[in-house]
């Protein structure tokens, strides 16, 4: 196998129209939150059919945002799949809440709907569906298996653009967070996006992003009154985007749909290339309204030719980049360490751990690139 080539797991697309794009804040000297973001703000929300958008310093600054909002604090219990990125359970720990551990389906990746309905207790306040790898959560089966007073969060990061029985990811729970890291389908360097249908949760979370200031800087600096300081009636954060990060994020959404059409052919083409490699399961593909952030796949231990890290390191010699798909919760020393998280409790999650294994798409990737992965599979 020769190392020659080098073909990177992720890599984002941009370009002159993104360059382009950041010269109208740089030149009017408004580079914090304002006017771009306002607008970034108002065709997401308009893309992902809700009435609100608030975009954020990162997809982790997004979910505690939408904890904070929703009160949640000392004493509840938010349930959070344990096969996710840490941030998921970590903004639990920042609002003094308790993370509540639920296994997740090895074929989906997703929450497993059943052992959430086996967590849920008088504490549980709410629940973070991850919408892992753009494939979004089976929600029916949530929503079933949730009481009526118990608050859903979309943990979105990978989920810009994706939809579920035709409704679009962000609004098919009371809030939805979305990243846009440079890993994501698409980007704005750091960044994130808070959506909602609930009008007096998205008030009391524009408040919370600046400060807990009841006047936006855009309001204050452009009113008739400049003497006025804004009232501070909540203990807030700074959480604001930049216009910079939004003038990009602009040109990135308007790129959107044809970026996931681009990663649904590249999906296709690894399946129908790799179909007779019995060990190397595919990922679901779902219904329709994938948005693809990434083509995880799971190695079958006891049938493939080596482990799944003997592999990937095969295919790292052979300038092939992957990474695990993410990883299981309870297994990370600082929960492990606090909670007495064993292996064994979320059996689902710790073989996810030890067996996904994402191979590139992005859509910067050409077609010889492809070829070349899919035949270096093939020639094990």
């Amino acid at each position: 196998m020769s190392g020659r080539r080098s073909i990177q797991i992720s890599r984002p697309s941009t370009g002159e129209d993104e360059w382009q794009a950041t010269r109208e804040p740089l030149m009017s000297g408004w580079l914090t939150q304002g006017p771009k973001v306002a607008e970034f703000e108002r065709r997401f929300a308009e893309r992902h059919e809700v009435g609100h958008a608030l975009a954020t310093t990162s997809c982790t600054t997004a979910l505690h945002l939408i904890l904070a909002g929703l009160e949640i604090g000392p004493g509840d219990e938010v349930i959070v799949p344990a096969f996710t990125w840490i941030a998921t359970a970590n903004v639990v720990l920042y609002c003094g809440a308790t993370p509540v551990l639920v296994d997740v389906d090895r074929d989906t990746y997703n929450i497993d709907p059943a052992d959430l309905a086996r967590k849920i207790t008088a504490r549980t306040k709410a629940v973070i569906v991850v919408h892992l790898f753009g494939l979004c959560a089976d929600m029916d089966a949530i929503r079933k298996a949730l009481p009526p007073n118990v608050k859903l969060v979309e943990d979105a990061a990978c989920a810009a653009g994706a939809s579920y029985r035709g409704i679009a990811a962000g609004g098919l729970g009371d809030a939805a967070a979305f990243s846009f890291h440079p890993r994501k389908s698409i980007t704005t360097g750091e960044g994130g996006m808070v959506t909602t249908r609930d009008a007096a949760l998205a008030e009391r979370m524009t408040m919370l992003r600046n400060h807990g200031a009841a006047v936006s800087e855009e309001q204050r600096h452009l009113g008739p009154r400049p003497y006025l300081l804004p009232e501070f009636n909540l203990l807030g954060f700074n959480y604001r985007m930049t216009d910079l990060q939004a003038a990009v994020g602009l040109v990135q959404l308007g790129k959107l749909d044809r970026f996931i059409a681009e990663r649904q052919e590249q999906a296709e083409r690894y399946r129908d290339g790799l179909q007779r490699l019995p060990w190397l399961r595919m990922p679901e593909f779902g219904n329709g309204g994938h948005a693809w952030q990434a083509f995880v796949t799971y190695v079958d231990a006891q049938s493939a030719p080596v482990g799944r890290n003997k592999l990937m390191e095969q295919l790292q010699a052979a300038g092939i980049s992957t990474r695990p798909g993410t990883h299981a919760i309870h297994l990370l020393g600082y929960y492990r360490d606090r909670f007495g998280f064993s292996p064994d409790d979320f059996p689902a999650a710790r073989d996810c751990d030890s067996n996904t294994m994402a191979i590139p798409l992005h859509n910067r990737m050409s077609v010889e690139d492809q070829d070349h992965i899919i035949a270096t599979l093939n020639s094990f």
